[in-house]
């Protein structure tokens, strides 16, 4: 037996959410938005509440495009991330919570969109662009719907002046000279690189509008990737292809645009790259450890692990280092790595670093020493980083 038309008339309304009383079904509706009072009609047409349709009307301006996205992403790492660093800058504006509402991901093209909740939270993630997810630096962009004339009328289009980027390693005030399709990631720098000796790498090229090298916020030590934009767009791709690939000890740099991927170079631009290779490889020659003076010198084809397994030996050896090194200035260390008690071989057995208390010094003992016979072998002596040498860290 059918069931009784009553039955029938009262389960369809329920379903549309049209009976007093009845909780709506279809998420991001809200029952306290247009009720209708008993007897009250709307047609046959569903109505969408006011919010929802405010809603859909701003989404492109409350939409953000985050692209380069590393493999490892899913929509909870995105909202989780995004929704950290925006209230880390000061970016959100819409009261307590999350910024983020709905991230998508296209997992295949590697970029997702990530909704915020108002327009002004979203024009303030625009000053995100070139953060480092998961390692990756990633662009921040407006979606291709993005209408920027009605946007105008729906909030701020530009993120506050005021945010503090610094807090989640953004330079501020960064945006202006390092912000555009020009702009240039180059990662994979060695950590022993200054500030000063990376930019005179970089402008080989030509002169820079701006640069950035990205720094630990609680060391101020570099963390190996710096961003940066050339005052003449046609030189990017130029420095590019000739920087990217280039070994710097056991280091391999990675440059590239930040907002795309690789580009190849205009053939009008190939004898430009040719010569600015031929360039790169001098330049290159300069930024090789144990080329750049420290205050440490590393010597090799010293000492075999055999040496210093008796104590005796070792510390004969110890002393006889120290009298050498001290003819060249005065020793602050003596760094012999010795085999572990079970004969283990330890990082940096078979070097002794001698840590001098000024450049010049270590200078004078890398050029006395490098070459020198000792025990029927020649002695390598090369400058090495300071700061792996105060870590301890001997197998560079």
């Amino acid at each position: 037996m059918a069931p009784p038309s009553s039955a029938v008339l009262t389960t369809a309304a329920a379903f549309t959410g049209q009976i007093p009383g009845a909780a709506p079904t279809i998420p991001g509706m809200f029952p306290n938005m247009l009720q209708l009072n008993p007897g009250q009609t709307l047609g046959t047409m569903p109505v969408m509440p006011m919010q929802a349709m405010t809603q859909q009307a701003t989404r492109h301006a409350r939409r953000v495009y985050v692209g380069g996205l590393p493999p490892s992403a899913n929509e909870q790492s995105v909202a989780t991330f995004f929704s950290h660093v925006m209230a880390a800058i000061g970016g959100n504006t819409a009261g307590p919570g999350d910024a983020v509402v709905n991230v998508y991901i296209n997992h295949e093209k590697k970029f997702a969109f990530v909704e915020m909740r108002s327009v002004e939270e979203a024009s303030n993630a625009m000053a995100l662009d070139g953060i480092i997810f998961e390692g990756t630096p990633v662009k921040v962009r407006r979606p291709s719907d993005y209408n920027p004339s009605l946007a105008a009328t729906l909030g701020p289009s530009q993120p506050n002046p005021n945010l503090n980027l610094a807090a989640v390693g953004l330079t501020p005030g960064s945006a202006g000279g390092l912000e555009g399709p020009d702009r240039i990631f180059v990662g994979g720098l060695p950590y022993y690189l200054t500030e000063v000796q990376i930019r005179e790498l970089l402008e080989s090229f030509g002169p820079l509008r701006g640069f950035d090298l990205v720094k630990d916020r609680e060391t101020g030590n570099s963390k190996g990737y710096a961003f940066c934009v050339y005052n003449d767009p046609s030189v990017t791709d130029v420095a590019c292809a000739a920087l990217n690939g280039i070994k710097m000890g056991d280091k391999t740099l990675t440059v590239r645009r930040a907002n795309q991927g690789s580009v190849q170079p205009k053939p009008e631009q190939e004898i430009v790259l040719q010569h600015a290779q031929q360039q790169i490889l001098l330049q290159k020659l300069m930024f090789q450890p144990g080329a750049l003076p420290t205050k440490v010198v590393c010597l090799t084809e010293v000492v075999t692990a055999d040496d210093l397994r008796d104590d005796d030996e070792y510390q004969d050896i110890m002393v006889d280092m120290k009298e050498e090194g001290e003819k060249f200035g005065p020793l602050v260390k003596v760094v012999i790595p010795r085999p572990g008690p079970n004969g283990e071989l330890a990082p940096g057995v078979g070097k002794v670093f001698l840590e001098y208390s000024d450049t010049d010094s270590s200078s004078k003992a890398r050029a006395g020493m490098n070459g020198r016979k000792f025990g029927g072998n020649q002695v390598v002596a090369v400058f090495y980083p300071e700061n792996k040498f105060a870590e301890g860290d001997y197998d560079g």
